[in-house]
């Protein structure tokens, strides 16, 4: 089955920043979209806080529908501090994003995280100590844990989570990770906490029989408390870092402040196969920068778009197998980069500073075929 070339695009911008790097990002997309033959249908739809003011709920009926009848979808962030008053299952994030992580069994979250060279010295760890680059890819389990598993209690004095594996899930994300692990360097290192946890038990015994399906990829394994620390001592040493979706969660935002900002951090959490083709399997998706929603910004043209853009990137690549125009947008980037263009989370003294407007149209300029 050949590449999509055609994608419907569900496009949820949300709230804060959201609406301003969408923008940027719809840029990027249709200039690729121009170079590479491509042809992408954008439906708009609320989804977050703005979503409650006008529908009364994070996530309305017509948004979720427009979503089913998509490829894909493009999020934006969701959020802000006019909704915090809400009980917490109407917030923002909680009725938005994991209902949507839920309804569409999106199990797979990758965050792959890469050092552009000219950022080397602007990450927050001295990699000058290490010849090889950084350049890694978290892939967490999304759909199950402690974040979903029942049952969960609160009283006024006592509150429980439950943090509940199958063999199913775990093994589901495992080959997931091993394929990945193919196709990039064939080393995965599996998260866990199997010294204290029973559930972690089970999800190493899991990966260990998963891994005897890829004799080709080596297999590490990590207790979170060390996996922290070894992000932070020697970051190269990884390839594909599979973790648990707590352990996940936290780590790739760690890993966030290896790349230099939240801002550079793209994320895609896949669901169903949509399809086979010459370079695997498409994915029904959803695309989203790592950070939030960033509303003491919001407006003022001050966000860094990349993330989103780069998440956009990965739609391309995931769930229409249209690889080099994916690649293009990472050159893009890093050429932007490079050239000394800034927005202010990344801005240096030699540096030129720009907004996100202004960064969302050098990246489309930037962009080439091949």
């Amino acid at each position: 089955m050949a590449p999509l070339t055609k994608a419907r695009i569900a496009q949820l911008s949300g709230d804060g920043i959201g609406p301003e790097v969408m923008a940027a990002t719809r840029q990027v997309l249709e200039r690729a979209a121009t170079l590479y033959g491509l042809q992408l249908q954008f439906t708009e739809c609320e989804v977050g806080g703005v979503a409650i003011n006008t529908q009364g709920k994070a996530l309305p009926s017509a948004t979720l529908k427009c979503c089913e009848e998509c490829d894909a979808i493009l999020f934006g962030s969701v959020g802000g501090p006019q909704w915090e008053h809400l009980p917490p299952e109407q917030q923002p994030e909680r009725a938005a994003l994991l209902p949507l992580r839920r309804h569409f069994k999106l199990f797979a979250n990758l965050r792959p995280t890469q050092l552009f060279s000219s950022l080397r010295h602007h990450s927050a760890v001295r990699l000058e100590r290490y010849s090889a680059e950084v350049d890694f890819l978290i892939v967490r389990e999304l759909t199950g844990g402690i974040y979903f598993a029942q049952p969960k209690m609160r009283d006024a004095q006592v509150a429980s989570d439950t943090m509940r594996y199958t063999t199913e899930e775990i093994g589901r994300i495992a080959h997931f990770a091993f394929q990945a692990a193919q196709r990039r360097r064939q080393r995965v290192t599996s998260v866990d906490k199997a010294n204290v946890l029973t559930s972690m038990c089970l999800w190493r015994d899991t990966v260990r029989e998963i891994a005897q399906h890829y004799p080709e990829v080596e297999l590490h394994n990590l207790y979170v408390d060390n996996a922290a620390m070894q992000l932070i001592l020697d970051p190269t040493q990884f390839d594909v870092v599979l973790c648990p979706n707590m352990f996940g969660d936290i780590l790739s935002d760690e890993a966030a402040a290896l790349a230099g900002s939240l801002g550079l951090q793209p994320s895609a959490s896949l669901g169903r196969p949509i399809g086979e083709g010459s370079q695997g399997q498409r994915y029904f998706g959803l695309y989203e920068p790592a950070g939030g929603s960033a509303p003491d910004i919001a407006g003022e043209d001050r966000a860094n778009p990349i993330a989103q853009i780069l998440s956009g990137a990965l739609l391309l690549a995931y769930s229409m197998q249209q690889h080099q125009a994916s690649r293009a947008i990472f050159r893009a980037v890093e050429q932007v980069i490079a050239e000394g263009y800034r927005t202010a989370d990344i801005v240096e003294e030699s540096s030129t500073l720009v907004g996100t407007a202004e960064c969302g149209r050098l990246v489309a300029n930037a962009l080439l075929v091949g």
